[in-house]
């Protein structure tokens, strides 16, 4: 019988190994049992209000069509997420569930101008996603922040609304903004203005890109829009142009391999291309993208990593580092999280 050190086996356990999120919608990561909670205080009807009905509807198959397909299982989870009561609630179950994957730091994403069909401002929404966050601090071992996603379906005008709206929150719970939905080509050209404003008023920006369409919106989001993470980009791989654009201006491509899988952003599991990434010194994360939606964790994914991509323990370090340091928070921040590498 080979033995194996008991350094090993604790290593590539991968749920204790700690881990950083940089890429978390909010709306799709609810727990179906919540749906279920939520509907039935505040009266909304569902289509079933048994728990394995609403899995079904909340979870995404494999064999998505394509990506407009897995958006369609956001439907039930916006429709409890009208209240500034129950979005805290999800956020701090959010942040409870990821704790016990060891995360040690998320950024939590979602579109503020999606729960407002009830009457609360952007504004509101935004504060209530705080106050979950806030909560959730007090009671856990793990800290986060918010992405402000404008939705690519919408206007510019409505961007620059939810950029207006998390103004004042930035650095107090907000660090930046995103591009999120469906991906048609050429996008970028629609958001120059509201990407320009962010970056005055001080947000980070990192854009849905190269994950539904072609690699050339991942340079129009570089470029256009001055993104300095990718979402997904996993499009680049047979485009040299972008390849080699990424990797010289060291853009963070945050990477989501089941949910990859579910899109039909790569074609299968043993064909992504993130190893060969991070082998060739492209700086990547590793994320859930919808946690209920993709029925996954970060420890689900890090499982993926070393069950089919062969990650060991330099490579879950180096994903680490390069996670923390795209983390959109200050210095000292990063100081802390680096040296859980060394505890």
């Amino acid at each position: 019988m080979v033995k194996v050190e008991e350094s090993e086996v604790l290593v590539m356990d991968c749920h204790h190994i700690p881990k950083i999120e940089l890429h978390c919608h909010l709306d799709g990561s609810v727990r179906p049992k919540t749906i279920i909670d939520l509907a039935k205080k505040d009266g909304i009807e569902l289509p079933s209000y048994d728990l394995e009905e609403i899995e079904k509807l909340s979870i995404a198959p494999m064999e998505c069509s394509s990506l407009d397909e897995y958006l369609k299982r956001f439907d039930l989870p916006l429709a409890v997420m009208q209240s500034g009561e129950n979005i805290e609630k999800i956020v701090f179950e959010l942040m409870e569930d990821a704790l016990f994957e060891n995360v040690k730091y998320m950024e939590i994403r979602f579109a503020p101008v999606l729960h407002t069909k009830n009457g609360m401002s952007q504004k509101e929404v935004i504060q209530s996603a705080i106050n979950g966050i806030k909560r959730a601090e007090m009671f856990f071992n793990i800290e986060a922040t918010l992405i402000l996603c404008c939705m690519k379906h919408l206007s510019e005008e409505d961007a620059i609304e939810t950029i207006e709206a998390g103004k004042k929150f930035i650095g107090k719970g907000v660090s930046a903004v995103d591009l999120a939905g469906g991906e048609e080509e050429g996008f970028a050209d629609k958001f120059v203005n509201a990407m320009k404003l962010a970056k005055e008023y001080g947000y980070h920006i990192t854009v849905h890109a190269g994950e539904a369409a072609s690699a050339q919106n991942v340079i129009d989001s570089i470029e256009k829009l001055g993104a300095e993470r990718i979402g997904h980009g996993v499009r680049i791989e047979n485009n040299e142009e972008t390849y080699n654009l990424v990797k010289e201006k060291g853009v963070m491509l945050e990477i989501c391999p089941t949910s990859n899988v579910q899109t039909k952003a790569v074609d299968s599991m043993k064909n992504h291309p993130i190893r060969r990434f991070l082998d060739d010194g492209i700086k990547i994360s590793v994320n859930t993208d919808n946690r209920t939606v993709s029925n996954t964790s970060m420890s689900d994914e890090f499982e993926v990593c070393r069950d089919v991509f062969g990650f060991g323990e330099e490579e879950f370090r180096k994903v680490y580092a390069h996670s923390v340091n795209a983390l959109f928070v200050d210095d000292k921040k990063k100081e802390k999280l680096l040296r859980v590498l060394n505890q």
